[in-house]
């Protein structure tokens, strides 16, 4: 009686051991070479698997992915299982790498001030003809780490997620939040909605060890900041 063969495919694999759930659920630095290759490769071919495939192709160049990156598309091709496509792929996830190690490090933006805060932000918010909510993401040097849309909406106002804003906080890994929306009328008086989600994700962030660090309300030619102002 013939035996079925074993199958090879990621899908039949224990969920910890799948490189794509691995990424996901534990972060790209756990992956190894091979598996983060098998990510690219997406399948091996009826004989190994695309990690297995994927060690294959590495040990052939001493496990150097500088090396790697030096093989032509017609090399990469004597590997069974990688047809044009895969090379394709292999080949531009390279280049991306080399073009990364030729860029400089991008400096982070410090938050020195609500000034600061006002002319990053201006340029974004302060002439739209609706109302938008952002947060903007700091590290533990109030350098900020990412900015990001929360809620857009009519004049009238905007919803705010908490649970959302902290998520996301979590992570990025945030210590400090500001928040930022504008007023289209022009008035820089906050309302009591302004004041009580101020409060709100003050609160919330506290049980956290985040800080809310300031409110500011943007319009197109000023700015009112609720620390400057003392009521934050």
């Amino acid at each position: 009686m013939t035996e079925k063969p074993v199958s090879l495919s990621i899908k039949n694999w224990s969920q910890d051991d799948r490189p794509r759930e691995k990424l996901r659920d534990k972060g790209k630095m756990v992956l190894s070479d091979a598996e983060l290759l098998a990510i690219l490769l997406g399948s091996g071919n009826k004989f190994e698997s695309a990690v297995a495939l994927s060690q294959r192709i590495l040990a052939s160049v001493d496990n150097n992915l500088n090396t790697l990156g030096k093989l032509s598309l017609k090399q990469l091709m004597t590997f069974k299982g990688i047809g044009e496509a895969k090379a394709i792929s292999i080949a531009a996830a390279m280049e991306l790498g080399r073009r990364r190690r030729g860029e400089g490090f991008v400096e982070k933006k410090k938050i020195s001030s609500s000034q600061s805060v006002y002319d990053i932000m201006q340029p974004i918010i302060g002439e739209l003809p609706h109302e938008e909510f952002w947060i903007i993401y700091l590290n533990n040097s109030n350098k900020i780490i990412q900015k990001n849309q929360l809620s857009k909406g009519g004049i009238t106002g905007t919803l705010v997620d908490v649970r959302l804003v902290l998520k996301t906080a979590l992570e990025f890994g945030a210590l400090g939040l500001i928040l930022v929306h504008n007023h289209p009328s022009g008035t820089l008086k906050p309302s009591t909605a302004d004041k009580d989600i101020t409060q709100k994700l003050k609160l919330a962030a506290q049980s956290l060890d985040i800080k809310v660090l300031d409110h500011i309300i943007v319009t197109e030619k000023a700015y009112f900041s609720f620390a400057d102002e003392s009521i934050l």
